[in-house]
């Protein structure tokens, strides 16, 4: 009966786990069957109803979009924006991170809490100051100066993050190596950076997710030359209801790329977030 127990106990979880995840992907579902059907189509019933006669899915949907020149160009400037800003952040957090766990110099436990600090502020406050700043400097409207803006406010968090995995790495590692001669480059570039690989990898994949779906930023620094996907989908609105035929399609094309992303990372994010939680 105990066997039993355990077996049916087990099978509920798992059965209430599959309705959750069946639950939570019916948008996606919806976005990707509304992406396959014309406009009349979406115009006249719900996604729902094309179940019952998918030989009416087509994907000229996505053939119109791949012919729409200002939806290919904001594709590629979503990706020139989020590869350097992603780069750019990880790069930079993971030396920084190494100098706060490892490196003594003056100042550090201050400037590491201005750097905690810096993680409450909202970047909206941000906005109007930097704009005038951009317009001075000419980046106004530039993939550059939204590059700028996404790698300043994703520095703290991914600072504070790999700090926090940096310090969790044994001592004696490090010594072992200054005592073979290893200078601070080659401690961080052959210890400390392959054992925090996790830990990148978790904050690669937030930063891209991050970036990659941000509006707001792009809305008030890229012109219309520089928006990504997010502002060329908003876009196509019409006055009197959506473009449903070009937003959903462009919306799914929007989201296969940080899923594959996601899944590619998906065994080192898994140990990033799990780490430091059994000793």
């Amino acid at each position: 009966m105990s066997r039993v127990s355990r077996f049916l106990s087990k099978g509920l979880v798992q059965a209430a786990l599959v309705l959750i995840g069946l639950v939570w992907l019916v948008p996606t579902i919806g976005l990707a069957v509304s992406s396959l059907r014309s406009a009349t189509d979406n115009a006249q019933n719900g996604w729902w109803n094309a179940l019952s006669a998918p030989a009416r899915l087509t994907a000229d949907n996505y053939r119109d979009l791949l012919d729409n020149p200002r939806m290919v160009q904001a594709f590629w400037n979503t990706v020139m924006i989020t590869v350097p800003a992603t780069v750019l952040v990880v790069t930079l957090a993971a030396l920084a991170a190494y100098a706060f766990a490892w490196v003594r110099f003056p100042g550090r436990d201050a400037l590491l809490l201005v750097v905690v600090g810096l993680l409450v502020v909202p970047l909206q406050v941000a906005l109007i100051p930097i704009a005038d700043l951009y317009g001075k400097l000419d980046l106004f409207g530039r993939i550059p100066g939204v590059v700028l803006f996404h790698v300043a406010f994703g520095l703290p968090f991914a600072i504070f993050l790999l700090r926090n995995f940096f310090v969790g790495i044994p001592r004696e590692l490090l010594e072992a190596a200054r005592m073979d001669g290893a200078g601070e480059w080659t401690i961080f570039s052959r210890v400390v950076l392959p054992l925090g690989i996790p830990a990148v990898a978790s904050l690669a994949i937030f930063q891209f997710l991050w970036v990659w779906n941000d509006l707001l930023v792009s809305l008030v620094f890229a012109d219309p030359k520089s928006a990504p996907l997010t502002v060329a989908i908003r876009e196509q609105t019409r006055q009197f209801g959506a473009n449903i035929d070009v937003i959903a399609p462009g919306a799914f094309l929007s989201m296969i790329v940080p899923l594959a992303v996601f899944f590619a990372f998906q065994r080192y994010f898994v140990q990033g977030v799990l780490a430091g939680s059994v000793k």
